[in-house]
């Protein structure tokens, strides 16, 4: 599975559900129904603290929450595809482990076919990420497996730190239609403080919030990639680009020279450029110098994700530079 990396290609064409919204409901479209639990005209239906089921109603409500942080947008048909309702619920799942970092919404095209005809929907299942009101991700077709689907979120997630796109849903709504108790749990702020400060500028405030995460558990591996991710931010701050990429070219084998130009590599989004690069200059280095190159480099490793396969591959050529 590859990387889903975050991009603002265009926006999404609503003319033809915006007609609709506030009026009556399209042939097939579900309607709201009195009593406990109904959802008002124009609301999604909360299905758990972080999930959401959609209508050709609730739709334009659901698209400007990716204003505030990404929805995961699951296209599914129950006659169709059997397997595209489990990847609803197993979206639901990983989302709600994110606590707000993501908005799962479900739309079933059988009954809401506007909005498949909208987004160009040519198969079930099939996922999109929508950022600021546009598709931010290639769509993902296909039913994923719920650990790819918890590697995809983390890489989506760990994008997103280095993007220093901090903003969180809060949490809806799980009670039953039926039920009218609101059962949704708090968020968990566990990277809030890091995230926060990425937001407002502060490198340095966000590196020693993900240091405290990291020492309190070294197992968090989002919290492990916000640090890494971070430190490569506080590293290049103020660095004049064409200045430090031309030093790396005058000097090939100055340590901080070229490990300064991988992390502008990073930054740019040239991934396999900056772990190339290093993965060279422990080719031409020994003892102190290449120490320090290998360990540069497994902290960009940390950055992007071990279950990147871009970083499986640099690992196979680090293992092939050292021995």
């Amino acid at each position: 599975m590859t990387q889903q990396p975050f991009s603002r290609p265009g926006a999404v064409d609503l003319s033809g559900l915006q007609q609709r919204a506030g009026g009556a409901p399209a042939q097939g479209a579900p309607r709201a129904s009195g009593g406990a639990g109904a959802t008002a005209p124009g609301a999604a239906r909360s299905t758990g603290a972080y999930s959401v089921e959609v209508t050709e109603e609730s739709f334009q409500s659901v698209l400007e929450s990716s204003m505030t942080a990404p929805v995961v947008l699951v296209f599914f048909s129950a006659s169709r595809s059997p397997e595209s309702v489990t990847l609803v619920k197993d979206v639901a799942t990983v989302a709600e482990e994110h606590d707000g970092r993501f908005l799962a919404a479900s739309i079933d095209i059988d009954a809401s076919p506007q909005i498949a005809q909208a987004m160009q929907i040519p198969q079930v299942p099939l996922m999109m990420v929508l950022l600021d009101g546009r598709p931010a991700t290639q769509p993902i077709p296909g039913a994923l497996s719920l650990d790819e689907l918890r590697t995809l979120f983390t890489q989506l997630s760990q994008q997103l730190t280095a993007q220093g796109i901090t903003g969180r849903h809060q949490p809806r709504s799980a009670a039953p239609s039926g039920e009218g108790e609101d059962e949704g749990p708090a968020a968990d702020p566990r990277y809030a403080a890091a995230q926060d400060a990425l937001g407002a500028g502060d490198v340095d405030a966000a590196v020693a919030e993900y240091q405290k995460l990291v020492d309190g558990n070294p197992a968090d591996a989002e919290a492990a990639a916000g640090l890494a991710m971070a430190k490569v931010l506080q590293r290049t701050q103020g660095v004049d680009l064409n200045q430090a990429r031309a030093k790396a070219a005058e000097a090939p084998d100055d340590v901080p020279a070229q490990t300064l130009c991988a992390d502008l590599d990073m930054l740019g989004g040239h991934v396999e450029d900056a772990f190339g690069r290093l993965v060279e200059l422990i080719r031409r280095t020994s003892g102190d110098e290449r120490n320090a190159a290998r360990e540069h480099l497994l902290g960009l490793f940390a950055a992007v994700g071990n279950d990147d396969p871009r970083v499986l591959q640099g690992r196979q050529a680090l293992a092939s530079a050292l021995f």
